[in-house]
Order: structure tokens, then C-alpha cells, then sequence
């Protein structure tokens, strides 16, 4: 009896662990219960020899497949912990598959960059909640969901590849870290975990590509992929939470293809053996292994509130300076006081605790979000988060943000005709398709922006021609998607030449502006006073925060609202119908069984 309970306790506390082992140290054991609250109450990072390890069990998968790698270990901020590359300075090739020219199609840039910007978009596209990979960002940002299923609309984040981006002045050396190309859609890029928590991640170049996968079909046996496996093997995500475990509008996503590595990581070496720790300038200046910052303490950038009384109970996050000082409190702008966007951000908190997540497990949880609200000039008036919210929801909540209230202003078409090169040709696209626009103060949320800068117009119907913000396909690329893409490349390659950053990313929006849904301008007394964005759930969640967040605040404040139905661009009929303004889920709350909450608003 006193042996069975020792297996039984065994048993139990293997269970506990976020990553276990099978006969090849794969992943066996599922999350011990982590779906949003671990890191906070259990701080958690890599160590040193943990970083060490996980570059010696990578190269070690590399010599046997008889390739040369370049390896990049991240913390979940983003700060490089390692870069290791073996055998001499080497470069990859951007290229979408599709032999399309122009835009970032076929620049030549250091693989560390593209290593570093892999194991960025493992890290920041994971929680406790969900892990997703490189190869998951494949599928969901592409013209069609799923790739090649023609007739079917784009990616549910299409476009976010072109965020967290270089120029970004929302990302600074302390909190979310900037990444050389922005989100990588090409395999070999892993979130890591520890006891089912995200501690960073690892991205590996071996094959001179950087690209994404065009066919979700086939089983892919790549050599990027195979070798990060192998890498994170002990720091596996758990079963349980990888892509492959969540479904997005009726589709299973996608996590790895080929897993199975043809080493044994727990025998590898210590490191080196055929290449060296390398330096990266900015992002790496020393050749050295750093040990990972934790998640949810001062000096990740990522803490508890502590000074909004308004944010009580709501387990509201904000982004620290490093030295216990809030970058994003709720201030005043031009037309919204403090009070105003406080009570937005706290309301859009309090129906994101409500709201039943789309891509998290277990089913159920309650949706992980960033919300921001900017001023009329641009400005960030306040930022706040859940307390597992993805990382990539920071830049990607201001982006939105800054899209919905660009496109909202009267004076849009004058701020992006002032801007040189190809930027004027897109506000001739939008208003010969839809006259006026840009200048007659249409309220447009980045659901209905999204509507337009799609390769094809109504949005998935292959053959048709473009939306007026976007490329036509034959020129269309996730590298050189259109009106958001010509808006950040300059400075974004500009940034891969081993100087200081250029902070901003254009006169139009300092971090780029973003094309897939989470947000809606925000108006008092019947005039544009700002915009709200939301980020880290699905599609439709973002939407109904941001939407109905700020509803409510107008319902208790009485001075701020939504735009004025008659005026929100989802009253403008375009090939295929009308653009839509935002989409709700039909019963979204996990304490009420109320549907469709925004009808009438």
C-alpha cells in the first residue's frame, strides 16, 4: 500500500510539471493548472544554464542533420538572452513563396535578425493560456483562412506581422522589446515554458530562408523547426495549450508539423562545439548568456496595477520603466480627461474579466486582453492589461488604436498625402472607390479598415481585385502587403543597420497602423476625441471590448460614447456589401447567458 502511494504521489507531481518527458524527453505531461495567474503568483525565468542548455541541445540537432544554425533564446519581454551562430557570419532571404517583387520580397538581412525575431514571436504570441508558434502565425495571417482554401476570408490576424516592429515607440529597453522584421510567420520559432509558465523563446535559421508556409496540407520536415524542437525539448509548451488544442472559427490551428528529432537533447554537449555566442547590435551588444528576466515583476516592464482605484478587483497590469513607474497612466489629452480614460480602460477591463476567451484553455477562461486609449494627436492617454494577456497585444493595442483614429479624422487624407513615395496612391484608391473619404469624418473602426486593405475585394473571393489599401495579389506578399507595410519599411530597414534605432515608424502613426479588428474611435459631444484598442483574444472578442467597453463607460460617465450610428463607415456599400463596423461574439459572457450584446448600440 505505502508503494502504490508513492507512485500515485509520483504520478501527481509529474502532472505538475509544464513540460515533461516521454522516452525521447518529449512532451508528454500536460499545464498544471496555469491559465492566467501562475507568473504572478510564482515569478519565473531562465537561468543561465537553462539558456545554455537550450542552445547546446539545438546545435546538437543541427551537426546531426548536417546544417550550420543560427540560435536565438528571448525572454517573454523580448530581451535577448543568447545569440548563437554556428560557423561564419551567414544571411537569409526574405520571400513569401509567390515570386513577388518589391517591399521587403527578396531583402538579404543577418540571420541573427531573423533568429532573434523568430524566438520574439514565440515568446510574445504565448501565455498560459495558449501557445502558439511561428508556424501558427503562418496560418492565420495570409489571404485566405485557412491558406489555399480559396473563398475563404484572411487570416484572423493578418497584418500582424508587421508589428512590434523596430520603430515602434510603445517598445523600449525595458518591458516589450522591439523585433528586428517584426512577427515571423516562417517555422522555427517556440515559445518556452517552465512548470506551464512562458519564460521566453527560441528561434532557429538554418535553411537561408525566411519565409512562412503556403501549403498547411502536407507534413513539412523542416529543418528550422525540427532543430528548435529540439532546442526547447524540456522547455516544451504544454500539450494541452499548444495551437493545436484551439480552434479559430470552426479551424484547428496549427503548432509543428515534424516533431520528432533525431538526438537525444538530455546527452548534448556543453556549448561549443562548432560555432559562438555572437553579439547583435542593440538587440545583443555582449557575447554572453544572460539569465531571463521574470514576467510580472518591476523589472520585466510587466506589473500589477497598484495606484488605480478604479482598476480594483479587474487584475489590471501595467508597463513599468524598470523603477516602479507606470509609462501609461490614465492622463488627459486634448479632448478626454483623466477621469474619461480611466473609466474606458477600467469598463474595457470589466467585459474582458466577463468574456468567455476564444483562444485559451481551458474552455471557459476568461479573455486576456491589452486595451489602450490615444489621444486625438496620437498619443497614448493610458495602458493597461490582464495579467496574462500576450505580449504582442502591447503594440498591437496601439496600433489599432492609432488606425481607427487616422482613418476617423477629417484631416486622414491630408497627413497621408503629405507623406512621400507610394502613400499618396492608396488615398486616390480609397477615394475613388468611396467618395470623400479620408476627409468627410467617417468613423471607421479597424474592423472596417481591415475590409479594405485585403488583396481582394470582398475579402477572400480570389480573382477579384484588391481593397484600395492593399497591393493587388500579383505584387501581394505578407512581406509587402500595402498601404501598412509602405507606411514603417524605411525605417524598418533603416533599423537593420547596426545603429540606433529610428523611434517611429511613420508621420501617420508612430508604430504603424494595424489591419485586423480590436478597435473604434471614441467621440464626446459628437466630435472625435480618441480611439480605443484592444488586443490578445480573438478577433471578435477584441472588437466586443473595445465596442462595448466603451459604451459602457458612456452610460455611466454620460460625456463619451461610440460614433454616432449614422456616421460609422459600416453605412458605405463597397463591392460585395457593406463594410462591417465591428463583430461581436453572439453569447459572449461566462456569467451570463445574454446574447448579442451589442445589437443597438
Amino acid at each position: 500500500m505505502m508503494r502504490l502511494i508513492l507512485c500515485l504521489l509520483w504520478l501527481a507531481a509529474l502532472a505538475a510539471c509544464g513540460g515533461g518527458a516521454g522516452g525521447d524527453g518529449g512532451p508528454t505531461v500536460s499545464a498544471p493548472g496555469c491559465s492566467g495567474g501562475c507568473a504572478a503568483a510564482t515569478p519565473t525565468a531562465l537561468t543561465v544554464n537553462e539558456v545554455n542548455r537550450i542552445l547546446s541541445q539545438a546545435e546538437q540537432e543541427a551537426l546531426a542533420r548536417g546544417v550550420l544554425a543560427t540560435i536565438a533564446v528571448v525572454d517573454r519581454a523580448g530581451n535577448v538572452l543568447a545569440v548563437y551562430r554556428m560557423g561564419a557570419a551567414s544571411n537569409v532571404t526574405l520571400s513569401g513563396g509567390r515570386g513577388v517583387v518589391g517591399g521587403l520580397e527578396g531583402a538579404v538581412v543577418d540571420s541573427t535578425y531573423a533568429a532573434i525575431s523568430k524566438a520574439i514571436t514565440g515568446a510574445y504570441l504565448s501565455s498560459e493560456g495558449n501557445a502558439f508558434s511561428t508556424r501558427t502565425a503562418s496560418q492565420i495571417v495570409q489571404e485566405n483562412f485557412n491558406p489555399g482554401e480559396n473563398g475563404s476570408p484572411g487570416g484572423p490576424l493578418f497584418g500582424v506581422q508587421f508589428s512590434s516592429l523596430s520603430c515602434s515607440d510603445v517598445l523600449t529597453s525595458v518591458g516589450p522589446r522591439p523585433s528586428p522584421l517584426g512577427l515571423s510567420a516562417d517555422p522555427g520559432g517556440l515559445p518556452l515554458y517552465k512548470n506551464g509558465i512562458v519564460v521566453g523563446g527560441i528561434g532557429v535559421i538554418a535553411d537561408g530562408v525566411y519565409g512562412l508556409d503556403l501549403n498547411i496540407n502536407d507534413i513539412d520536415q523542416s529543418l528550422d523547426e525540427l532543430i528548435s524542437v529540439a532546442g526547447a525539448r524540456s522547455f516544451d509548451a504544454p500539450v494541452n495549450r499548444r495551437a493545436d488544442h484551439i480552434t479559430v472559427d470552426g479551424r484547428t490551428l496549427r503548432y509543428l508539423d515534424a516533431e520528432t528529432i533525431l538526438t537525444n537533447p538530455a546527452a548534448a554537449p556543453a556549448l561549443p562545439v562548432s560555432g559562438a555566442l555572437v553579439t547583435v547590435p542593440v538587440y545583443k551588444p555582449v557575447a554572453a548568456v544572460a539569465a531571463g528576466v521574470a514576467y510580472s515583476t518591476t523589472a520585466s516592464g510587466f506589473r500589477p496595477d497598484t495606484t488605480t482605484p478604479e482598476f480594483n478587483g479587474l487584475g489590471a497590469y501595467v508597463i513599468d520603466n524598470g523603477a516602479g513607474i507606470n509609462r501609461y497612466p490614465p492622463v488627459a489629452g486634448a479632448a478626454l480627461n483623466a477621469g474619461e480614460v480611466t473609466r474606458i480602460l477600467a469598463e474595457a477591463l470589466r467585459i474582458a474579466n466577463r468574456a468567455r476567451a476564444q483562444i485559451r484553455q481551458p474552455l471557459g477562461t476568461a479573455a486576456q486582453v491589452t486595451v489602450s486609449v490615444v489621444d486625438t494627436n496620437g498619443g497614448i492617454l493610458g495602458l493597461v492589461r490582464t495579467p496574462d494577456a500576450p505580449v504582442f497585444g502591447t503594440d498591437v493595442a496601439v496600433q489599432k488604436a492609432r488606425s481607427a483614429l487616422l482613418f476617423s479624422q477629417v484631416t486622414a487624407a491630408a497627413t497621408l498625402n503629405g507623406i512621400a513615395g507610394t502613400i499618396p496612391a492608396y488615398v486616390a484608391a480609397m477615394q475613388a472607390l468611396i467618395g470623400g473619404a479620408l476627409t468627410d469624418g467617417i468613423a471607421y473602426s479597424n474592423r472596417a479598415i481591415g475590409n479594405l486593405a485585403r488583396p481582394f475585394l470582398p475579402d477572400g473571393l480570389n480573382g477579384n481585385g484588391p481593397g484600395p489599401l492593399s497591393k493587388p495579389f500579383v505584387q501581394w506578399s505578407p512581406f509587402a502587403d500595402g498601404l501598412q507595410h509602405d507606411l514603417v519599411t524605411a525605417n524598418v530597414v533603416a533599423n537593420l543597420g547596426g545603429g540606433a534605432l529610428i523611434t517611429g515608424c511613420s508621420a501617420a502613426s508612430a508604430n504603424g497602423i494595424q489591419i485586423f479588428p480590436g478597435s473604434v474611435p471614441v467621440f464626446k459631444g459628437g466630435a472625435l476625441a480618441g480611439a480605443i484598442g484592444v488586443s490578445g483574444d480573438g478577433i471578435d472578442q477584441d472588437d466586443m471590448i473595445a465596442f462595448l467597453g466603451l459604451a459602457n463607460a458612456g452610460a455611466i460617465l454620460g460625456t463619451v460614447a461610440n460614433a454616432p450610428a449614422a456616421t460609422r463607415a459600416d453605412n458605405i456599400t463597397v463591392p460585395g456589401g457593406r463594410l462591417r463596423y465591428v463583430n461581436c461574439p453572439v453569447s459572449p459572457f461566462l456569467d451570463t447567458n445574454a446574447t448579442n450584446v451589442c445589437n443597438g448600440i
